[in-house]
């Protein structure tokens, strides 16, 4: 069985980029609801600051969705590296 790169690329990048979202906006209603979180990807991402502002949220949230997709695709390629080698 292979994967579609494209397809996980797109449903990983959903889930991450959603995942941030939601925190970013839990954290924006409840101040300390996921700050270590927000910090985290705030020391990976460039340029995004875990504040509650509607540019901050967007900035993270797009940044999840790039760095999502981004590893679904290396992850579905990877595997399907890996399964065309396993003498089946």
């Amino acid at each position: 069985m292979r994967l579609h790169v494209t397809a996980l690329a797109l449903a990983a990048g959903i889930l991450w980029g959603g995942a941030v979202f939601l925190v970013s906006l839990a954290h924006w209603i409840w101040p300390d609801y996921g700050a270590a979180f927000l910090n985290l990807a705030a020391s990976i991402y460039p340029g995004y600051e875990p504040d509650s502002t509607v540019g901050s949220v967007l900035i993270g949230t797009l940044y999840g969705l790039v760095d999502g997709a981004i590893g679904g695709a290396v992850f579905a390629w990877l595997y399907n590296l890996f399964a065309g080698h396993s003498g089946e």
